[in-house]
């Protein structure tokens, strides 16, 4: 990785779009996608069960350990043709920019209700719950072209997280916190190569994957009263979390090195062939962005009042939901009834480029 990335040949970007015929993808980072993505949403339904149970606590803790960063280094993987074209330029607008409106007004209105909060204003430099990672995303592409450039990415990147893990004063215009700290994830995609995948997908890899994974939970178990989950949502300084400011020149690379070594080992445990889930790899977006609606309005629904919810019997019933709920927001027909939001194709949008981009890819 010590060479300038612009040296490397590029990679094909798989992002879905219109008329992307299903054999041109790679299953793998399809399959990755769409697991990443059930534990998400797994995530996201056991919070309200983590009071109750050190062991759900537990598995929230390692899981939010890395299924945020395995999006991102992809995301910086399939970032790397990213030029600044006009074309490009377009396509991060149509893909990232304009759902980022969309979905930012659609969830502070949303939240409104479910929330209780009637008069909250919609602000588009305050991204709302989920929509963070479409502004980080969004903020992360740009700087692809400087980090193709420059001689050493990685520790450059790392070297913008951690003085902003200790820098409270950057505040929450555009979730910046979160988007300098996940930043060094986002370049590490940018540097792998696919031998870097073929590796973590050897007999060997998957087979040391198991300790690993046995061992982080373990810690995590021995972590959950000691250490606040907060620390892996990478959204607020040191000082904030209660920690010392000089703990961010330590913590910030720990858990760094932690999460890319779980992205590692879950990469390892991803399929490389075609399964059933494999087409549904290509609408991770959709149920990111949709499965949010669902688990805020879980609580004002009172799906976790019934007592035995937050017993053992519960928490496999939640997890089935949300894994089950997120699989069919990833399909097909989700995906073409929320098309105008999450892929909008609007090539009148950018004039007379945009119509001829279009006529030519029709052609």
């Amino acid at each position: 990785m010590s060479g300038p990335l612009a040296d490397r040949p590029p990679v094909q970007d798989p992002t879905p779009g219109p008329g992307r015929p299903a054999e041109d993808r790679d299953a793998f980072f399809d399959n990755a996608k769409y697991l990443a993505i059930v534990l998400v949403a797994t995530g996201h339904a056991w919070e309200p069960l983590r009071d109750g149970s050190r062991t759900v606590s537990a598995l929230y803790m390692l899981v939010y350990a890395f299924h945020m960063p395995t999006f991102i280094v992809i995301a910086g993987y399939f970032s790397r043709t990213f030029d600044a074209s006009p074309r490009r330029l377009r396509r991060l607008v149509t893909g990232v920019a304009l759902p980022y409106v969309v979905f930012e007004t659609a969830y502070t209105l949303w939240t409104r209700w479910t929330d209780g909060v009637p008069d909250r204003p919609v602000s588009l430099l305050d991204p709302l719950y989920l929509t963070w990672f479409l502004a980080a995303l969004f903020i992360w592409r740009l700087t692809t072209p400087m980090w193709r450039h420059v001689r050493w990415p990685l520790p450059l990147a790392l070297g913008v997280a951690v003085p902003a893990s200790v820098t409270p004063s950057i505040g929450e215009d555009l979730d910046l916190q979160r988007t300098l700290q996940f930043l060094p994830y986002f370049v590490l995609g940018l540097c792998l190569r696919p031998e870097h995948f073929r590796l973590v997908r050897r007999r060997s890899a998957r087979l040391l994957a198991v300790p690993v994974f046995a061992g982080a939970l373990g810690v995590a178990y021995w972590a959950v009263p000691r250490l606040s989950g907060a620390w892996f949502y990478h959204r607020d300084s040191v000082q904030e979390l209660g920690a010392p400011g000089w703990s961010g020149l330590v913590m910030t690379p720990v858990l760094f090195g932690c999460s890319v070594l779980l992205v590692a080992c879950f990469l390892a445990w991803v399929p490389g062939r075609r399964t059933w889930f494999t087409a549904l790899g290509a609408g991770t977006l959709y149920g990111y962005l949709l499965h949010g609606f669902v688990a805020q309005g879980s609580e004002p629904w009172g799906w976790y009042e019934p007592a035995w919810v937050h017993g053992p019997l519960g928490a496999l019933v939640v997890t089935a939901v949300a894994a089950v709920t997120v699989t069919l927001l990833c399909t097909a027909p989700v995906r073409r009834a929320f098309r105008f939001a999450v892929e909008p194709d609007l090539p009148w949008f950018f004039g007379r480029d945009g119509r001829k981009e279009r006529v030519a890819a029709v052609g």
